[in-house]
């Protein structure tokens, strides 16, 4: 199962590497994570998505949730949540058709066109997981991909419930 867990831990030297700890000492794969400092400079914010076992997973959040540096732990996908990804992707865009087509699904898909070169575009899309992984598929049919980056999801709960101090 998907799981998006978001903490709230003081912004120090070496609360991440603790963090990224714990589950690699349980053999437990990250598939993305992000983190920036809270509007409160003192805390950052990070955003684990992973899968695997709820029971591991449980002894996770429970060890992360004992470590000194961290506020608060909880794990999204237990309720209503948005989550989005950035994506930036570079594609060659050589001819007149090729540079249609790439703004045709760029606007289809709500992406914009942030950079132009002689024949590259770079494009960025915001959005699920699916829906980049969708552009990205419908891309490849058209053009050629040079490069692309993603900045993994980063989530938070719906409604008044909040993850703060």
């Amino acid at each position: 199962m998907r799981h998006i867990l978001s903490i709230l831990l003081e912004n120090e030297p070496g609360a991440l590497s603790r963090i990224v700890g714990l589950f690699s000492q349980r053999a437990f794969n990250i598939e993305s994570l992000t983190v920036a400092p809270t509007d409160d400079i003192t805390l950052s914010r990070i955003t684990i998505a992973t899968r695997g076992d709820d029971k591991v997973l449980e002894q996770i959040v429970k060890q992360v949730n004992k470590l000194v540096d961290v506020m608060k732990i909880t794990d999204l996908t237990e309720r209503k949540h948005v989550e989005r990804e950035l994506l930036l992707v570079k594609v060659v865009a050589i001819n007149d058709k090729s540079r249609t087509e790439v703004k045709r699904i760029s606007d289809i898909f709500r992406g914009s066109i942030v950079d132009i070169g002689k024949q590259i575009y770079t494009i960025e899309l915001t959005g699920s997981s699916d829906k980049l992984n969708a552009f990205l598929d419908t891309l490849k049919n058209e053009t050629e991909i040079i490069e692309s980056v993603r900045s993994g999801c980063v989530g938070i709960a719906r409604g008044e419930k909040a993850l703060r101090v």
